[in-house]
């Protein structure tokens, strides 16, 4: 049976992932791509960044966004939720700190489930270029849903 999780339940599964879908709208098309995400639960604000490109251009046009994040353990078990909020890019040395922030959080999700220590950023997200700054944004949440089956 699929059934509603709370917010607590959803707020689990985020603070227990690194890996969802983003989804932003481009050019009145819907597109929905994998991304390396730190849900920060005390202020309650998804961080990620990227290269320019097209979903950095698209989310500044239309700030309006979503991340889904799944726990699939079975094709009748499985829970997610789904994020809805706004893209808000952060610059400066308040970029830098965010993305300390990303770093460390994402490191010690993976020691805790994958019992692997991460030396560097680049280990565990495919996003730095070379000699590239990361635009490094939040995703301001207004809303989030979830469903479980089990």
């Amino acid at each position: 049976m699929i059934k509603s999780i709370d917010r607590d339940q959803c707020t689990d599964i985020l603070k227990n992932n690194y890996l969802g879908y983003l989804s932003y709208v481009s050019n009145n098309s819907p597109y929905t791509i994998p991304i390396t995400y730190y849900f920060n639960e005390k202020e309650n604000y998804i961080i990620c960044y990227s290269g320019l490109g097209h979903k950095i251009n698209s989310m500044r046009k239309n700030i309006s966004i979503s991340l889904a994040v799944a726990d699939i353990f079975a094709a009748k078990k499985w829970q997610s939720v789904l994020v809805h909020g706004k893209y808000d890019e952060i610059s400066g040395g308040t970029a830098k700190l965010y993305l300390h922030e990303f770093s460390l959080g994402i490191k010690s999700i993976i020691l805790r489930k994958e019992h692997k220590d991460m030396d560097y950023i680049s280990e565990f997200s495919s996003k730095i270029y070379n000699q590239d700054i990361p635009i490094v944004f939040l995703i301001r949440i207004d809303e989030m849903t979830g469903k479980m089956r089990s």
